[in-house]
């Protein structure tokens, strides 16, 4: 199996993990660390990044060439959009739909769901392409399991931050694909000097480097 799927499934084991924990029932209506997002939302907005591959799977995939992963982040709408902005509300709203019952529910949800993926990817071919309907764009499969990787590893620590429990620690086979996704991703938004200064020089390093 592609190194990708590996890191990807236990990064959602961790993901579920995290949802289980007793903390996040106990705040589910607080706010989070997000701006207007509500814990429940953005525990359902993590869970939306396991709950969505089984369909995404599924879905037929249309004649054509997949983009390259920084071309799925160049067509993103919400990269740069205000909190306010409707793709931002659509992104809350939606983790609030998978939510709507409940902490419990939701793992019931999540659980199965991880295992049900374990079984799948191994077994799906190395060129396989999936769709995304919502872009409309066609993807390498382990190029949108990167996608996910990078959310679940982003979300969980905004989760854990946002009900006061350590972030989960994730292994360097899952964390290094996501550095290398996020330093990319901040490249093409700062440039290289920006970057390599904030990683290694503190006199002239910038105030922000952050890739979104």
């Amino acid at each position: 199996m592609h190194p990708i799927r590996t890191a990807y499934l236990t990064a959602a084991r961790s993901a579920a993990a995290l949802l289980a924990d007793p903390a996040v029932a106990a705040r589910w209506d607080a706010p989070s660390a997000l701006a207007e997002f509500r814990v429940g939302g953005l525990a359902g907005h993590l869970a939306f990044q396991v709950l969505a591959v089984p369909a995404v799977l599924a879905e037929p995939v249309p004649p054509g060439e997949p983009i390259g992963l920084l071309d799925h982040y160049a067509r993103g709408t919400w990269i740069g959009a205000a909190v306010d902005d409707e793709v931002n509300v659509g992104i809350r709203s939606s983790g609030e739909r998978v939510a709507a019952d409940g902490p419990d529910a939701l793992r019931a949800a999540v659980d199965p769901t991880v295992d049900r993926l374990a079984a799948a990817l191994p077994a799906e071919p190395a060129g396989r392409v999936v769709h995304l309907a919502r872009g409309p764009w066609s993807l390498a499969l382990d190029d949108y399991l990167t996608t996910r990787l990078m959310e679940l590893a982003v979300h969980s620590d905004d989760l854990a931050v946002s009900v006061g429990v350590p972030t989960p620690e994730l292994p360097a086979e899952v964390l290094d694909p996501v550095f290398a996704l996020l330093t990319r991703l901040a490249v093409r938004r700062h440039g290289q000097p920006a970057v390599l200064r904030a990683l290694s020089r503190a006199e002239r390093a910038p105030a922000s480097v952050t890739a979104f």
